[in-house]
């Protein structure tokens, strides 16, 4: 008893000169939306896709919401990450958005089991909110590259860059949310829409 009285003491002593830490504020998750709207005469398609986990550089490949004040140094925005490291995000979101132009036979990540015609290798290059010249208001920056690779030859037939800027509405984490799903979506479109419309490949001989 004397040494449970003497831990209690100890930790009463503790907390009333505040050296007992408090307790972390929450983190609040946020995701983003996969594109729902696409070209009118859009084609279908009879072919498999896999789309890989995208890669990216140390800043970004996280769940922490990235910022930048100047081209030399990246920020995070404090209590607040994405659902999912960027790229497992991303990847989620671009395999929904092929999924909703109900065009495609099958669509998923390697783990899908698919025995795919194709796949999808990206590039997550930027993904961040810029703060420039002290203005209050970001502008959002989302740039992916995009590799399509015939199977089973593993040849490159098409590639893309798509990159768009979203100035947020306001200084509110909310529009500056919906500056990365504006900016998100319309490299989904882009991406999709290239992808579905590549040419029939040549049928492969055997050697």
């Amino acid at each position: 008893m004397k040494r449970r009285d003497l831990l209690l003491g100890g930790l009463a002593t503790l907390a009333g000169c505040n050296i007992l830490p408090k307790v972390q504020e929450p983190t609040t998750l946020y995701t983003l939306t996969p594109k729902t709207t696409f070209p009118d005469g859009l084609p279908s398609v009879n072919w498999q896709l896999v789309v890989e986990l995208p890669t990216a550089a140390a800043g970004i490949d996280s769940s922490r919401i990235a910022l930048t004040h100047n081209p030399f140094t990246l920020e995070y925005y404090a209590k607040a990450a994405w659902t999912d490291q960027a790229p497992g995000m991303i990847q989620s979101l671009l395999i929904e958005s092929f999924e909703r132009t109900g065009k495609i036979v099958a669509v998923g990540p390697e783990s899908a089991g698919l025995r795919p015609d194709y796949i999808l290798k990206t590039d997550l290059r930027e993904f961040q909110a810029n703060y420039r010249n002290g203005d209050p208001i970001p502008t959002v920056l989302v740039r992916m590259t995009a590799k399509l690779v015939v199977m089973p030859q593993r040849r490159i037939v098409r590639a893309i860059t798509s990159e768009k800027s979203v100035k947020a509405a306001s200084p509110k984490f909310e529009d500056v949310l919906s500056a990365f799903d504006d900016a998100v979506g319309h490299v989904f479109r882009e991406i999709v829409v290239y992808v579905l419309t590549t040419p029939p490949q040549p049928a492969t001989t055997a050697g």
